[in-house]
């Protein structure tokens, strides 16, 4: 009896079983980005990840430099010619990560700040439509008044 009243697909995953697909599929933002903001943040995304690259890669170079430097220390070799310690090496590697980390900081700043400027549009322009209705309900108003001004006269 109530294998036949239950059914396998009956409950879904979600509660209301409501599926609501996205109308605007543009990537980058909603019609509030302007062409060239678009256009700047794509440009700041690509920045930024060539940075973290090069930051991951410094990264890799410096942690080689310092298996290199400690690898020296234990068991030094003999060389006639040193241009650059080892310890000079691992020094300037970690100054170009603090370098690294520095820019890609600048960067997301510089994205923040966009996005930023983004909403503080929408949120002007809603302002400025929500002024435009009151103005609108006031002349209506007024036009009332005027209205029934004019019928006692």
């Amino acid at each position: 009896m109530f294998d036949t009243a239950f059914q396998v697909n009956a409950f879904q995953n979600n509660a209301f079983q409501i599926v609501i697909t996205p109308t605007n599929l543009k990537k980058g933002g909603d019609d509030a980005w302007t062409p060239e903001e678009r256009k700047r943040y794509k440009a700041l995304q690509k920045k930024l990840r060539k940075a973290e690259e090069a930051r991951m890669a410094a990264q890799k170079a410096d942690q080689e430099a310092r298996k290199d430097f400690i690898r020296e220390q234990v068991s030094p070799t003999p060389k006639v010619d040193v241009v650059e310690s080892p310890q000079k090496i691992v020094e300037t590697k970690q100054k170009e990560i603090v370098n690294y980390d520095a820019l890609i900081a600048n960067l997301q700043r510089q994205r923040e700040d966009l996005l930023n400027a983004v909403l503080i549009r929408q949120a002007k322009e809603q302002l400025e439509q929500e002024i435009a209705i009151l103005e609108a309900k006031r002349l209506a108003e007024l036009d009332d008044e005027e209205a029934i001004l004019a019928l006692f006269f």
